[in-house]
């Protein structure tokens, strides 16, 4: 739903500027959105790694493209996989590894097939989803920085725009127009930063706790594998899982 909010934010300011009399026109300024975007975006950099922002572009269509993590469907699978490992041993889960697609339930099963100490195949795994959180969390506290200078790019922006309108103080007739584009710095600075920057790091922390709901949920389930309980017993297992998040997450 991430894109459907801004849209409506977008609409309601743009209407709203059209109901005063405005022109949406007059909030399109190439020089201000380069000062504080531009100089939004570079002040970030100064404060992360170029890993930040290379995960923050590869991670930008999931705000996109629906993310989803239907617990229902594992909590499914993991009961067949169950059923066969009771029947046929842990080697017969190895025909079905190769039309696995997610690497982390990958991982676990193929260590499991392999006979690795269930301790260590849980610290391993445990680990990834440690691992991952750093990761996301970095792409969360980027935008949040952004969104943090934001607005004082904004501020610097709408300085530099009216220095430029003092120099038109002998042409009256431009100065009014002058100083308008001076402000749209400012608006800019603080659109971006309450409309897209905070909002999106924010959105990005819940994909994080979603995908870790989600590969915990695995990972009790292998645990359950590697214990030899029975699929209905893993059901019980899961039920908290699935119950608690209402089986699907569909994230926009």
């Amino acid at each position: 739903m991430s894109l459907i909010g801004l849209i409506i934010a977008l609409c309601c300011i743009i209407g709203g500027n059209i109901l005063e009399g405005g022109h949406p026109g007059a909030l399109l300024n190439g020089p201000a959105f380069l000062i504080v975007v531009g100089s939004t975006f570079g002040a970030a950099l100064t404060q992360f790694p170029f890993s930040a922002p290379m995960g923050a572009i590869k991670r930008f269509k999931w705000l996109i493209i629906p993310l989803k993590l239907d617990l229902y469907e594992r909590s499914m699978y993991m009961q067949e996989l169950s059923n066969m490992a009771r029947k046929g041993g842990f080697l017969a889960l190895e025909e079905k590894i190769d039309d696995i697609a997610d690497p982390f339930l990958k991982k676990g099963l193929g260590m499991l097939i392999d006979g690795f100490d269930k301790d260590r195949i849980s610290e391993t795994l445990e680990d990834e989803i440690e691992f991952e959180q750093e990761d996301l969390e970095f792409t969360a506290k980027f935008y949040e920085a952004m969104g943090g200078y934001c607005p004082t790019m904004g501020i610097i922006g709408a300085v530099l725009g009216l220095i430029h309108a003092m120099g038109l103080l002998d042409r009256p007739d431009e100065l009014g127009g002058g100083i308008a584009v001076a402000f749209v710095a400012t608006i800019y600075g603080v659109a971006f930063a309450n409309l897209i920057f905070l909002p999106f790091g924010n959105r990005y922390k819940f994909f994080a706790h979603e995908i870790k709901h989600y590969k915990m949920m695995t990972l009790v389930a292998i645990m359950g594998i590697a214990d030899g309980i029975s699929p209905q017993q893993l059901a019980t297992r899961l039920e908290g899982y699935v119950g608690g998040h209402g089986g699907k997450t569909e994230e926009a």
